[in-house]
């Protein structure tokens, strides 16, 4: 008989929590994005503040206390456009917020800001910052990737403030796509942690098995589905630990901790090259001496695997 998936009652990242997913203080404030006359007196109001995403990247730089933001402008100053505006809230003051997405990312005279994407902003936003930047990437990369109508063909318009595409020839309405991904850390009955390294990785680097959920797929059968095909372990019991935002460029990851039946590994060599089991002491001489690069600290893997771990992961001694 197929074991249940469990959740826990603690929050097991509540000391660190993992990154994009902490409160950001922002209402997403729906109902305001098909209100026109609202939306056009929010845009104009002093208060507003705007910045330009482009190809998953934003502007972001240092204020005069070190500390990393977002570029934002008053309205009145933001580059010029109409159909590539969207909405994405107001805080708690009131302050709306949107985002632009251009071609390029506007230059800055002080040439102190720089271009950034997730995988390194993430890390350095506060969290109102890094919730209106993946808000902002993943409405980019949807716009971007569905302009036609996948029902007719036609070319879609945008509406809803950049939440909703609509064709004009068969009246169909899109809306932003997600997909549902697992990612799991799967331990054994040693308390050993499985790892693998993707083909298309550099040398060293590893990180939790992953996949996506396929069609009428249950979340953690879809577990353990792709731990069995990536590395031919299998999987009984699953527990459900977090979820994060990964606009790479429109996934849901869905992260678990999953218990090994079978110590035995076989790759499928298609994508997962290598895998391993690692006690926490091998994990830890393997990271200090280079031979292993952990998963990117933005990662929820990356949680996953400290969760196990008990502390933060180790930093390398040896340069390269």
């Amino acid at each position: 008989m197929e074991v249940p998936v469990t959740t826990s009652n603690d929050d097991r990242t509540a000391d660190r929590p993992i990154s994009l997913t902490a409160p950001s203080g922002i209402d997403r404030a729906a109902h305001h994005r098909l209100d026109e006359a609202w939306l056009a007196s929010a845009w104009s109001h002093p208060t507003t503040r705007v910045f330009v995403v482009s190809g998953g990247q934003v502007l972001i730089d240092e204020n005069s206390d070190g500390v990393t933001e977002l570029v934002m402008t008053p309205s009145f100053e933001a580059p010029l456009t109409e159909e590539h505006r969207y909405f994405l809230g107001t805080d708690e003051e009131g302050v709306s917020y949107f985002a632009l997405q251009k071609d390029a990312l506007p230059g800055r005279m002080d040439q102190s800001a720089r271009a950034a994407g997730l995988r390194e902003a993430g890390l350095l936003l506060s969290a109102r910052d890094a919730g209106l930047m993946v808000h902002a990437v993943a409405l980019e990369n949807w716009q971007r990737l569905h302009r036609f109508c996948s029902r007719c063909g036609e070319r879609t318009v945008i509406a809803a403030a950049g939440h909703i595409r609509r064709c004009p020839a068969c009246g169909a309405e899109h809306y932003p796509r997600t997909d549902p991904a697992v990612i799991m850390l799967v331990t054994d009955e040693e308390d050993r942690a499985l790892l693998g390294r993707q083909v298309h990785w550099p040398e060293g680097r590893f990180s939790t098995l992953a996949g996506f959920v396929e069609p009428g797929e249950a979340i953690e059968a879809s577990v353990r589905r792709e731990v069995f095909e990536e590395a031919g372990v299998t999987v009984g019991p699953v527990e459900y630990v977090a979820s994060q935002p990964w606009p790479f460029p429109a996934s849901l990851m869905l992260g678990f901790m999953a218990h090994a039946t079978s110590p035995e590994i076989t790759v499928d060599g298609e994508e997962i090259e290598e895998a391993r089991w690692f006690s926490r002491e091998d994990l830890r001489a393997a990271i200090e001496s280079g031979e292993v690069l952990p998963p990117f600290g933005v990662s929820i893997a990356a949680r996953l695997v400290e969760l196990w771990y008990g502390k933060p992961l180790p930093k390398p001694l040896k340069q390269g």
